[in-house]
């Protein structure tokens, strides 16, 4: 009996690529339980509680991608090294090589694991030779670490930061599980002054955790977890099965999705990281309220979009060189960012698409100066509601490149939509599924509701007494269990 539980303890507790540690796991609620346990009672041990928390996080890294942690092992060591030797290199030209190596070998381990056979295949075209790809195991989040050190190296060779005197201390930066795997991705200016704090959470820190659980909750495994099986997936699979308003359906339907997916993610790794003590920038604020492209752009994923902006779109030469210098910088960077997402001729072009966007807006603004301001914050009502539909559909249509497994899908969604709309259907794909469109209205109504709303209910939460909390948590646990699929959905950006 005794052997039999130790197996099967063995066997959970085991690296399975099929069954990977997720936030929405009833094994990582277990072991996070276990974990503020010991971390609470190392509160005034301030190395240990370092240490700690370090192990747990390369065994949760080690529960996602086996043995594969022995690369974040790798650039912690390798970057941390590099660093203190730039603080001591005497010449710029010295220094700018040791940055150099940096970024060879971050860049170079995440070309090999993300592109390898994307530009294999790419030359067999070309030179019309086969290619059979190689078995390369994409580990989980190598992009986000790696983005991660690269913005440590980069900011001591700018003078922007200090190299940290310990390696665990960097380690522990760059391990911290919460975003480890999926973002958001934390700049070393922003959390390294936090590390030997002691560990402090307010009521109203809580409170504010609570909020973000919960909203992360109600939005990944009850609205983007739900319309991705029951709808999107199915519209995506086959979209020449359906008409042109159910593909349309479809796109609106994973542009809530790949929202509600990774703004829930990020949620959770601010909430997670709050309740440690830890404080985390907003990564996402409200994006399809977005009346231009560039307001969308600093709205959705900001730790990615100000990253872009201040280690390549600024190391390009930004705005300081001309307009068509400014406008090819903004086209390099958003597709050098696309391919970041994938190596994929899809996301390339999803990259260009929001590349064009930007620069046409500067343009447009360059011209009409009077139209409206970068952000379209002044802009008034009636021209912003329009900002707002043409922006919304624009990315939109990005998505679908982003969604569809290729360029086939893609375009068959496009061509159901402009050839095969049959408006008339309507009525039967609402009564067909029910439940996704209640959900999807619900999803988008809470988004576009009012900043004032969602601070409202935030403060509430946190000024409710803990017994409250508890029961309101307990609550969207069971109605999130009402809406799970048989299988615990993984996060979309897991695969970036």
């Amino acid at each position: 009996m005794l052997e039999t539980i130790t197996e099967n303890l063995l066997r959970i507790l085991k690296y399975n690529p099929q069954e990977p540690l997720l936030f929405n796991s009833a094994l990582f609620l277990f072991l996070y339980t276990g974990v503020m346990m010991v971390y609470g009672m190392l509160r005034k041990k301030g190395i240990a509680r370092i240490l700690f928390i370090t192990a747990f996080s390369y065994y949760f890294y080690y529960k996602s991608s086996g043995l594969y942690f022995f690369i974040l092992l790798f650039i912690s060591v390798s970057d941390f090294a590099i660093g203190h030797v730039i603080q001591r290199a005497g010449t710029r030209c010295a220094r700018r090589s040791l940055v150099a190596l940096s970024l060879i070998i971050d860049l170079g381990i995440l070309t090999y694991f993300k592109y390898t056979n994307f530009l294999l295949a790419a030359l067999a075209d070309l030179f019309h030779k086969p290619f059979d790809p190689f078995a390369i195991i994409l580990p989980v989040g190598i992009s986000f670490f790696i983005f991660q050190s690269i913005s440590y190296t980069i900011d001591i060779y700018r003078g922007r930061i200090a190299p940290l005197k310990n390696w665990y201390d960097y380690n522990f930066y760059l391990s911290f599980f919460p975003q480890l795997v999926a973002g958001p991705i934390v700049r070393a200016r922003d959390f390294i002054p936090q590390i030997h704090r002691p560990p402090f959470v307010s009521k109203e820190m809580f409170g504010r955790a609570i909020f973000l659980i919960i909203g992360w909750l109600f939005k990944k495994a009850v609205i983007s977890d739900y319309i991705s099986v029951n709808f999107v997936d199915r519209i995506f699979d086959n979209p020449h099965l359906y008409s042109g308003i159910e593909n349309l359906a479809g796109v609106y339907g994973y542009a809530l999705q790949i929202y509600c997916d990774f703004s829930g993610y990020s949620d959770m790794a601010i909430g997670l990281a709050l309740l440690m003590g830890f404080h985390f920038n907003i990564n996402f604020d409200a994006p399809y309220k977005s009346a231009t492209i560039t307001e969308f752009w600093r709205r959705w994923h900001i730790s990615l979009s100000s990253w872009l902006k201040d280690y390549l779109y600024i190391s390009l030469g930004g705005n300081r060189k001309g307009k068509i210098r400014t406008y090819l910088n903004l086209m390099i960077t958003m597709t050098l960012g696309g391919l970041w997402h994938g190596a994929s001729l899809r996301f390339v072009l999803w990259g260009i698409l929001h590349g064009i966007s930007l620069a046409v807006h500067k343009v447009v603004l360059t011209f009409l100066p009077g139209l409206s301001k970068p952000t379209g914050a002044q802009m008034r009502p009636g021209r912003r509601l329009l900002g707002i539909l043409l922006t919304f559909h624009l990315v939109c249509v990005g998505w679908v490149f982003f969604r569809a497994d290729s360029m086939h899908t893609a375009l068959a969604v496009f061509r159901q939509i402009f050839h095969s709309f049959h408006p008339e259907l309507w009525r039967g794909m609402l009564s067909g599924y029910p439940m996704v469109f209640i959900l999807m209205a619900a999803g988008y109504f809470v988004h576009f509701l009012p900043a004032r709303a969602d601070a409202f209910f935030r403060d509430g939460i946190t000024r409710m007494g803990y017994a409250a909390q508890a029961v309101l948590l307990v609550l969207m646990i069971w109605v999130v269990i009402q809406f799970k699929s048989s299988e615990v959905a993984p996060f979309i950006y897991f695969q970036f």
